[in-house]
């Protein structure tokens, strides 16, 4: 196959044979060819030319045998004929497979004979030429996405698993030294699976330049994951790949945990557990829990804002009860969140369990919680992508969550309150306090309600019946009010015989007067209408009864995240709204002041 993009001739190796009819293997230099482009003009003075590229190519091959390195450059400018040169191994391979792969490159890219210009990538390492400087060169016209044919039998459980990846990926592989970063994550199910994906960019290439690039490569080849286990995004500046079977050695992994949150450029770190504040200290980092400093207050305790002994800002939650009951969802919130990584969740960084009282340190969001920019006094801020984008960040969230942990967790408070905005208006969920994990086997548990009413679904608020389709019914309150910016007990006063934001929803959706649903703030050039129904269709999908009917999150994800149409349309069941819509009152089995 023959492509033509600015005087280039790319030929595109085809490679289904040769890599996706076997397994990848981790030991080994990785040589299958993925790309090899020729530039379209010849060298001059070909003999000098040959001289130069062989110099070159003599020096990066010396550099990378002898310096531990991964990544390297030369040129040699000292005539007519100069030559840049740029080599590149993925970080999880041995010094000696990196030099077999060089060596493998350098073969293939001699195929473009006297051309002035050339690159060969392959799976372990990319090699490019140039009679001009390109070290700073991020993306191209003839960027690709690289998909195999190898199809997976539970493909919509994997392929959430590979969108979290790739995404993590593109946000945290710019922020780490080197710009590459290796992760895993199981698709959990009746037949669990691994996902293995990595992202790589040049070393010579700006931060921007980086997350730019990945961007690109993660547009390309995140619709490969819906078909097949297989893909590989490649550009000028970057690689991304992802695959069902390993390809690097499990202790090759990045924990990229520090860097899926606000922060400048960093070395990679080890997994920090949380660590044990002292009440004084606390106290000190508050001034004292003092009133300005309150970022928030609810049944459980209020949240402060501080700044520890190293400088850095966090939130300090400080409960309100110290009964045996409360030490133990106190205990249960340390032990859920302090073992969750996803970009989704907020992150705990600590906590004080010996003092006069039981305290949490939590990441700051300088944005605080989306129920000040829905109903508060920052409403009407937030545009409509913006929204979109926090209704697909926690939906993601909630996937990880019920599906891609090694256990279930049931949320069980999904409400504007308890998700809240990074810098970037990024969702994180929070207040792990009525968390329950899903014992193996069990499709739901019967327990004493918990949670708010309005948000809570039918089944758990009468029959006291838990599944994760609580959070999923939740979720679709939440989203109503996100596209609404209504709470869910507030119907418009022309639509006072509705009695709640859902029962509204369902009139309007029945009636194709789906537009009337959208927060009056928007403006309408914003959003399209096709996108609001679909939306609205997500939502009332997730409220539907019985709890069968209701999608996963991981299905919600992947419904949010394709450009077609919802096929499943949501019908509606006869529920008593009037017994669910009470949204002021809290059911907990913890009383808070």
């Amino acid at each position: 196959m023959t492509r033509w993009y600015y005087g280039w001739q790319m030929v595109l190796v085809s490679f289904v044979v040769m890599i996706f009819l076997t397994n990848p293997v981790t030991s080994q230099p990785q040589t299958n060819l993925l790309i090899r482009s020729c530039s379209t003009n010849n060298a001059t003075d070909i003999q000098k030319f040959i001289g130069n590229l062989n110099e070159t190519f003599r020096d990066v091959r010396t550099k990378l045998l002898n310096n531990n390195t991964y990544f390297t450059t030369s040129n040699q400018t000292r005539n007519s004929e100069p030559v840049y040169v740029l080599a590149q191994c993925r970080n999880y391979m041995s010094t000696g497979d990196c030099v077999s792969c060089f060596d493998f490159a350098d073969r293939s890219i001699r195929f473009c004979a006297a051309a002035n210009g050339a690159r060969v990538v392959l799976d372990g390492c990319f090699l490019r030429y140039e009679s001009s400087s390109f070290f700073n060169q991020t993306t191209l016209p003839g960027n690709v996405g690289l998909c195999g044919n190898r199809t997976s039998s539970r493909q919509t459980i994997f392929e959430m698993a590979v969108d979290g990846l790739l995404s993590n990926l593109t946000v945290a592989a710019p922020k780490i030294n080197g710009f590459y970063a290796a992760v895993t994550s199981q698709a959990v199910g009746t037949n669990t699976s691994t996902a293995y994906a990595i992202a790589q960019c040049a070393e010579t290439i700006t931060t921007d330049g980086c997350k730019n690039c990945l961007q690109v490569a993660y547009a390309n080849i995140k619709s490969c994951a819906t078909d097949v286990t297989d893909g590989r995004g490649v550009d000028s500046g970057c690689f991304m790949r992802y695959s069902a079977s390993a390809f690097f050695a499990n202790n090759k992994t990045t924990d990229i945990t520090p860097f899926l949150r606000d922060g400048s450029l960093h070395g990679v770190t080890e997994l920090q557990g949380p660590k044990d504040y002292s009440f004084n200290d606390l106290k000190k980092a508050t001034k004292g829990f003092q009133e300005d400093n309150k970022l928030g207050e609810g049944g459980f305790g209020d949240v402060y804002k501080g700044i520890v002994k190293d400088g850095n800002t966090v939130a300090v939650k400080r409960l309100a009860l110290c009964s045996d009951i409360a030490k133990a969802n106190f205990e249960s919130e340390v032990r859920i969140i302090s073992n969750v990584h996803h970009r989704n969740l907020i992150r705990l960084l600590g906590c004080c369990n010996k003092g006069p009282e039981l305290l949490l340190v939590l990441e700051y969001m300088a944005n605080g919680c989306l129920e000040k920019f829905l109903y508060g006094e920052k409403r009407g801020t937030l545009n409509w992508r913006q929204r979109c984008d926090i209704i697909l960040g926690t939906a993601r969230g909630l996937a990880y969550l019920h599906e891609q942990y090694h256990v279930t967790i049931i949320h069980r408070d999904i409400k504007p309150s308890n998700i809240l905005l990074d810098n970037d208006f990024q969702p994180k969920i929070a207040d792990f306090g009525l968390a329950r994990l899903l014992p193996d086997g069990q499709t739901h548990i019967s327990t004493r309600v918990a949670g708010t009413l309005g948000y809570t679904a039918p089944e758990y608020a009468i029959h006291g019946q838990l599944s994760e389709k609580v959070d999923t019914y939740s979720f679709g309150i939440v989203v109503l009010e996100i596209v609404s910016g209504r709470r869910c007990t507030e119907v418009p006063a022309e639509f006072q015989g509705e009695q709640c934001l859902l029962e509204h929803a369902w009139y309007l959706y029945e009636s194709r007067m789906h537009l009337k649903l959208v927060d009056a703030t928007l403006d309408p050039s914003d959003y399209k209408e096709e996108d609001v129904k679909k939306i609205l269709e997500i939502a009332l999908m997730c409220t539907q009864s019985p709890v069968s009917v209701r999608p996963t999150m991981s299905e919600v994800v992947m419904l949010l995240s394709d450009r077609s149409r919802v096929q499943n349309l949501p019908t509606r069941q006869n529920v008593s709204f009037n017994e669910l819509s009470n949204a002021d009152a809290t059911i907990t089995e913890l009383t808070g002041r």
